[in-house]
């Protein structure tokens, strides 16, 4: 029986694109190509792969085995066909994370697995709207917020500590109490989710009705603010673990309330996760977490 090679390959297109169109556009064919090349496999199969849904296609459960069962399999024709070309195979591979976590956690970590995996092309999106996985070509997403999206596969990058940080050169670590701190320019990340009078509350006190403070927009500047003395911020140590690490960041109080919260997560389609270049990078991305986990950045005077 002669296998539709064709069509299979069209499928497995439509599938990982979650889209006809989209489909369409990579093979370069028409639409209706692409549709009568789905209908001629599942004639073959004697099954419906796909349905629609409004615009969208989706895969039958059918389809979703099917899917599986042949994706290894092509990426790896693929592979081994760019390999006897003579050319290293390139794979370009979609993160999107927000400014303040790309610069301050997932940058100075990526050498390491750009080093590892020469033939992923990596391209960082540092965007902080949340990804459209339907109509945007994002592999994998660092979100910030609750971790409640669903139908989307979430996982935790890590319980963060939040405590005050400020220049050693402001105030040395473990100088001033809790209360101390109304007295002084606080600095603001407007977008975070853990705030001045929530940590307030934490710490047994009522946050004064005026006080002095500057407000940023972005985590990033309000860590970079910090350390260049402008105040005194409030900010998480997975954000700011180089700066505490290279003492550029100290916390100036002493014993302060263990307020804890977590913020940034991994989210995709749980389609994406069968892509070997996702698997790659979360599998790598998960070693980094564990390993930031792991150490102790700043001890607590």
């Amino acid at each position: 029986m002669q296998i539709p090679f064709r069509a299979i390959i069209v499928f497995h297109a439509v599938a990982r694109a979650g889209s006809i169109s989209r489909a369409a556009d990579e093979l370069r064919v028409t639409p209706s190509a692409v549709s009568q090349q789905i209908q001629a496999l599942e004639l073959h199969l004697g099954t419906a792969l796909t349905s629609r849904v409004g615009r969208n296609i989706t895969l039958t459960e059918a389809g979703e085995r099917y899917f599986e069962m042949i994706s290894r399999e092509i990426e790896h024709v693929a592979d081994v066909t760019q390999h006897v070309r003579g050319i290293r195979s390139a794979t370009t591979l979609t993160v999107r994370a927000a400014p303040s976590v790309s610069s301050k956690w997932l940058l100075p970590r990526l050498a390491g697995f750009v080093n590892a995996n020469p033939d992923i092309e990596l391209r960082l999106d540092g965007t902080n709207e949340p990804t459209d996985f339907r109509k945007e070509n994002v592999d994998l997403e660092i979100r910030h917020g609750e971790g409640s999206w669903p139908g989307l596969f979430v996982e935790s990058l890590g319980k963060e500590r939040f405590f005050p940080l400020c220049a050693p050169s402001s105030f040395a670590a473990g100088s001033l109490s809790a209360a101390d701190l109304l007295k002084y320019r606080l600095i603001h990340s407007v977008k975070s989710q853990m705030q001045w009078p929530r940590w307030f509350a934490e710490a047994g006190l009522e946050p004064v009705e005026r006080w002095k403070r500057v407000l940023f927009d972005r985590s990033h500047m309000a860590i970079d603010a910090a350390v260049d003395g402008l105040g005194i911020g409030l900010d998480s140590e997975l954000l700011a673990w180089r700066e505490l690490r290279d003492g550029r960041l100290v916390c100036p109080v002493k014993n302060p309330p263990e307020v804890t919260l977590t913020t940034q997560w991994i989210v995709c389609p749980h389609g994406h996760l069968r892509h070997r270049k996702t698997r790659t990078f979360l599998d790598w991305l998960r070693g980094e977490r564990d390993a930031w986990s792991a150490q102790h950045t700043v001890q607590i005077v």
